[in-house]
């Protein structure tokens, strides 16, 4: 495997703010890629003032990291209706869930552990990720969710996505998976 480094994001995408939830002076932008085996590489920076972070920590496994500054990736099959769901933290925690249906059927199954790397400055964090999802995720092409939980030093949290579907922030909904991975060649 070729060792995991913070890339400059080319070709990345602007997440977009959840208009009901605070996000003044911040920006996220996001990458993924799929590489051979159903490698999956992940990139996140978000820059702005005030973003709270959790104390650095050894990469473990942990639950309801939503709850503060969280990055997330979700994976589908086009047809659905079965997803993954990864949370990475700045802590270098992280977690992955299946689901047999939207919001049903939760379960943490056995995975790699993925390698995660982080920088931060006073106005920026940069993630980046990369777990080996073989026998967990879909064959064929995915469905992808691109997602951040952001809270602020105020205590506000803000909800960003690549598209975001009508009413309160759900990243779970299939109608957020915009983006496509095609199987590696």
């Amino acid at each position: 495997m070729a060792h995991l480094a913070i890339m400059a994001l080319a070709d990345s995408m602007a997440l977009l703010p959840h208009p009901l939830t605070p996000a003044a002076g911040l920006r996220i932008d996001a990458r993924a890629e799929r590489f051979a085996g159903d490698l999956l590489q992940v990139n996140y920076v978000a820059t702005g003032e005030g973003i709270q972070l959790a104390a650095p920590a050894q990469v473990e496994r942990a639950d309801e990291l939503w709850k503060a500054t969280c990055f997330e990736a979700f994976v589908m099959a086009p047809e659905g209706p079965a997803y993954l769901e990864m949370n990475l933290a700045p802590s270098r925690k992280w977690a992955l869930y299946a689901f047999d249906t939207y919001r049903h059927g939760m379960r943490s199954p056995p995975a790699p552990t993925p390698e995660i790397e982080i920088k931060t400055a006073s106005d920026r964090l940069e993630l980046a990720a990369r777990i080996e999802l073989s026998g967990l995720a879909p064959p064929g092409p995915w469905r992808v969710a691109l997602t951040a939980v952001v809270e602020r030093t105020d205590g506000a949290k803000s909800y960003w996505s690549l598209a975001h579907p009508e009413g309160k922030p759900d990243f779970h909904n299939p109608a957020g998976f915009v983006l496509t991975l095609p199987e590696p060649v």
